[in-house]
């Protein structure tokens, strides 16, 4: 999942767990932008997962 570039544990588990990255990024202190773009090599890619989400939003 994720290695010591990832910066602090806790925000790629609450992000791979699925809390909203605006959430995530007040609890870390942190802009979206910069959110994303210092984890986004820590997301998960869970495919199905994801794909099963979108499905549901459209449904």
């Amino acid at each position: 999942m994720c290695n010591r570039t990832c910066g602090t544990p806790g925000v790629s588990l609450w992000l791979n767990a699925g809390l909203p990255a605006p959430e995530v990024a007040e609890r870390a202190g942190h802009s979206v932008d910069v959110l994303l773009k210092v984890y986004a090599k820590c997301l998960d890619g869970d495919r199905s997962r994801t794909n099963e989400r979108i499905e549901a939003t459209l449904n």
